[in-house]
């Protein structure tokens, strides 16, 4: 991990990084990303993101851009994590905003409140903290026609499909007074949309896309993922299919995930811009080498890294059908000698070091997915090898001997044996736990031997109260509560815990892949890529500076570039 002081902070450290990149850039890009500029601008020295996002002279009132797309996955949210970081780089105080998020990936802001995985993520970009007001109506899928619905950070019931039109009101106000709060603080809210604004059977109900945009007047790009084939058809068609008052807030295409010479979309382009009249402001290359959080990358395009010839410690992660946040495992794949896979069926189980079962939007159905794809023998048969197990939120509870749901919060199952492995008894209470944890190992034995008085940071979401029966024992502890959050069985090869994040801690993770690594008969393993989050936001930004004409970014707010 690279430690950066923020009393000595560069902003432009990956500046000389442009000028490989930018082999042809746009007309009017802006070229002072270099030190001088930010120099005249701020002074020798920028104190931090925090300092470079308050400037003294705010605008009145926030001005907005929007980001939409063709379709799901097309890059949305990663395209708004580097446009916050670039705004806010140029000396605005900048925040982002998806008015609802789909996602079974969440976080939780500092006051304990839920929202979206990728705001949290586009908020750290710009230098601030997560706030509600950033994704006001988060829906997390449970079924194909059922989702938990999360209205202003907090649990606000179950939501059928046919239900949703009798809620859109209240939604739409939360969400307009959301973006109102916002844009009275920030000089620039960059609003990102969901799937596509020309699903035309959707348009009656919408309160994400172009409904955003006309109410708050918002110049519009329209983001085309060219590698699924098709760009050209996906953004005509989506710009034919809303209106003429939507149509005229778009402002510029973007064309995303391109591979090969640029030059050969010249021509199309050209007539894209005849049948359209509006311009392509950007044509982004397909990278794989910019570690920022992605929200709705599918378990089976996860980052996997494979030393070949030198694969030491082997991790597998339970690829559920309900997964949740996990991209909290992509941190092992940085650590030299590591290799790190998901495994969705028992055919591919193999023989990993370590197993983790994760989290999951809903346990029960993913415990009796473990259950009939044969990976519960397949555990049971990795446990009786001496090998080692961990489960986190959802995981601690299959973990565990039985799941209570008196509620029916989950399923209309009172009780639901789990596979007994951690003594421990779990139950769905009614209210969700939120919350950011600083906590400290206790443990000294097994998988987290030499760990103890370890502190790590993360944070909870779940409904289930866990107890031990007393053949488990407590191996981490919240620092604020003294509540315990981890349990280890006698062991120390089987740990279960609450905590999110926790691989994102160095000692902690360094820690338990040693000790994977001495339990095969190897030392001295575990070596972390140097690796810092706030660098690769600096060095998404400096990509999208190369590709994208951020002059008529900035042109269509009224801004100069």
């Amino acid at each position: 991990m690279v430690d950066i002081d923020p009393s000595t902070l560069w902003i432009p450290f990956f500046a000389g990084m442009t000028i490989g990149l930018c082999k042809r850039p746009f007309p009017g890009m802006m070229r002072g990303f270099a030190l001088t500029s930010y120099r005249a601008k701020f002074g020798t020295r920028v104190i931090g993101l925090i300092a470079m996002n308050h400037r003294e002279n705010a605008l009145p009132m926030g001005k907005v851009v929007m980001l939409q797309g063709t379709g799901s996955s097309v890059g949305k949210s990663l395209l708004v994590t580097g446009f916050c970081r670039v705004f806010a780089q140029d000396g605005y105080r900048v925040a982002p905003f998806k008015a609802q998020n789909m996602s079974r990936n969440s976080g939780v802001t500092p006051d304990g409140l839920e929202i979206g995985r990728a705001q949290v993520a586009q908020a750290h970009a710009a230098g601030i903290e997560p706030e509600v007001e950033m994704n006001p109506v988060l829906v997390k899928p449970e079924g194909n026609a059922t989702a938990q619905l999360v209205s202003m950070g907090k649990m606000a019931g179950k939501l059928q499909a046919y239900e949703y039109m009798t809620r859109r009101e209240v939604l739409w106000q939360n969400i307009k007074d959301s973006l109102d709060s916002l844009r009275s603080r920030f000089d620039i809210v960059v609003i990102e949309g969901a799937g596509s604004p020309a699903e035309i059977n959707l348009r009656a109900g919408d309160i994400v896309n172009m409904a955003v945009a006309l109410y708050a007047d918002a110049p519009v790009f329209i983001i085309g993922d060219i590698d699924k084939g098709g760009v050209f058809a996906s953004l005509y068609g989506t710009n034919a299919l809303i209106s003429d008052e939507e149509r005229a807030l778009v402002k510029g295409f973007i064309i995303n995930k391109f591979r090969g010479d640029a030059s050969l979309l010249s021509s199309g382009l050209d007539q894209l811009r005849e049948l359209t009249g509006v311009d392509v402001i950007g044509v982004v290359p397909y990278f794989t080498d910019v570690y920022v959080p992605e929200e709705d990358a599918p378990v089976k395009a996860r980052r996997s890294d494979s030393y070949s010839g030198d694969d030491r410690v082997e991790i597998a992660v339970i690829g559920l059908p309900r997964i949740a946040n996990f991209d909290e495992f992509d941190p092992l794949a940085r650590i030299g000698g590591v290799r790190l896979r998901y495994v969705r069926e028992a055919s591919e189980f193999g023989n990993p070091d370590l197993v983790i079962l994760p989290g999951s939007k809903v346990t029960v159905a993913d415990l009796e997915f473990v259950r009939s794809s044969g990976i519960e023998s397949k555990i049971r048969r990795h446990l009786w090898d001496g090998r080692a197990l961990m489960g986190i939120c959802a995981g601690l509870q299959m973990l565990g001997n039985t799941i209570r749901d008196p509620l029916g919060i989950e399923s209309d199952r009172p009780e639901v044996r789990s596979l007994g492995i951690l003594d421990v008894d779990t139950e769905f209470v009614g209210e969700k736990v939120t919350v950011r944890t600083d906590a400290s190992v206790v443990a000294d034995s097994g998988l987290l031997a030499g760990a103890s008085g370890v502190k790590v940071s993360g944070y909870e979401i779940h409904v289930g109260v866990s107890e031990s029966g007393g053949g488990a024992t407590r191996s981490m502890v919240s620092m604020q509560r003294d509540r315990t959050v981890g349990y280890s069985d006698a062991t120390g090869r089987v740990f279960g815990t609450y905590m999110h994040d926790l691989f994102k801690n160095e000692e902690f993770t360094e820690r338990v892949v040693n000790n994977l690594a001495r339990m095969k008969g190897i030392e001295g393993l575990a070596e972390s890529e140097p690796f810092s989050q706030d660098a690769e936001f600096d060095k998404l930004a400096a990509y999208l500076r190369c590709h994208i004409d951020f002059a008529a970014v900035y042109g269509s707010m009224g801004l100069p570039s």
